[in-house]
């Protein structure tokens, strides 16, 4: 009868028939001493441990614990190594707090906007301020052939620098052209009743100095109204005709390879009367003309926020009366009037203060020309 276990057809034959056989030939001279039993013990949770939740059946020895062949109480070879990554560890944080406290770190500087330096040159008459209908004296001067307002400042030919794209030397341009249209155009502002259009389009390290300017205006290179802006004094002037003629270049270069400069050279043509007496007077207009020379400024962020900066501005209009202050606001010469005698302002170099940097700054208006060939002023 078959034991189970035993092969269905018995034991093959030339095959040892039991266990005892087996033990016997093959383990017969394999002595299983005390140490080789300890090493190879597995670590095992007792039963009561192995009902708990997430319990493992063997434990995994940690690298904190000592290897089996060392003495209790002496740390193995992966205690060491362990301690002494974390010894490593410390000593590195430690190092970097101390550089960081002895050796703080300075952030790179930030470019600032440079305030503003601007000259004022009042030009007095040559002979007698002519006067009459606007028309008639656009017609009759070198401005008949000027463009109407925004329209006479005409954008170059546009292509990229070695650090800006096309797209961004466009960009520059118009906002050099919105800043013109807005300081040279602008209604509220020519009559002095406002300057937040022009504000807006500077960069907010010149806000500081442009609000002085306009508050408390001054001849001294940097604070004079008319160095940011086109204003008439409204006491004295208003314009007489909208249609301002205008003519004039815009040229672009980079200065550094995060600085695209624009370059403005415009002649500006106003047709103004007294703030005084009938306006419809026949003969109660005159020209005034202002020549400005800008130089605008931009970086990156500039752009992205549509904005600039005002580095300098040379400026020459007339006919003004030397001896008058043009920083505040022009106070033109009504038709009619003759030429001045009288030179700038004395400037006394023993005041205390700031000096009038513009002092004996005065020239001499040319009589206009008509143009050879005269057409029609435009509509």
């Amino acid at each position: 009868m078959a034991v189970p276990g035993d092969p269905p057809n018995g034991t093959p034959e030339g095959i040892g028939g039991g266990d005892d056989e087996f033990r016997s030939d093959e383990y017969r001279s394999v002595v299983f001493d005390e140490d080789f039993v300890r090493a190879a013990r597995l670590q095992e949770y007792s039963a009561q441990e192995r009902m708990g939740e997430h319990a493992r059946a063997v434990r995994s020895r940690s690298i904190w614990s000592g290897s089996a062949g060392t003495r209790a109480g002496s740390p193995g070879r992966g205690a060491r190594q362990g301690m002494l990554l974390v010894l490593l560890i410390a000593t590195a944080f430690a190092a970097a707090v101390y550089m960081g406290l002895r050796n703080p770190y300075v952030p790179p500087p930030v470019g600032h906007a440079e305030p503003l330096s601007s000259t004022v040159v009042p030009l007095a008459p040559a002979g007698t301020v002519p006067g009459g209908r606007p028309a008639d004296l656009y017609a009759q001067s070198p401005a008949a052939e000027y463009r109407i307002g925004a329209a006479g400042i005409i954008l170059p030919a546009v292509r990229r620098t070695h650090h800006y794209t096309d797209s961004q030397v466009l960009t520059a341009l118009s906002i050099a052209k919105d800043y013109l249209v807005q300081s040279s155009l602008d209604p509220d502002v020519l009559a002095g009743a406002a300057s937040r259009p022009v504000r807006v389009l500077l960069d907010p390290d010149q806000l500081a100095q442009f609000d002085s300017s306009m508050t408390s205006p001054s001849g001294d290179g940097r604070h004079a109204a008319t160095g940011w802006l086109v204003r008439f004094d409204p006491a004295t002037t208003v314009v007489a005709d909208s249609r301002v003629r205008v003519s004039g270049t815009l040229a672009y270069e980079e200065v550094a390879p995060d600085v695209l400069q624009v370059t403005t050279d415009h002649t500006f043509v106003y047709a103004v009367r007294p703030a005084t007496g009938s306006p419809a007077a026949a003969d109660g207009a005159s020209l005034f003309t202002v020549r400005r020379e800008l130089r605008l400024r931009f970086d990156r962020d500039d752009l992205t926020a549509r904005r600039a900066e005002l580095a300098s501005a040379y400026v020459m209009a007339g006919p003004l009366d030397c001896s008058v202050e043009p920083a505040e606001g022009f106070r033109p010469l009504p038709a009619g009037a003759g030429p001045t005698t009288v030179g700038p302002a004395a400037s006394d170099p023993y005041a205390s203060g700031h000096p009038r940097r513009t002092a004996g700054l005065c020239g001499v208006l040319a009589t206009p020309q008509p143009p050879v060939n005269s057409v029609s002023p435009a509509p």
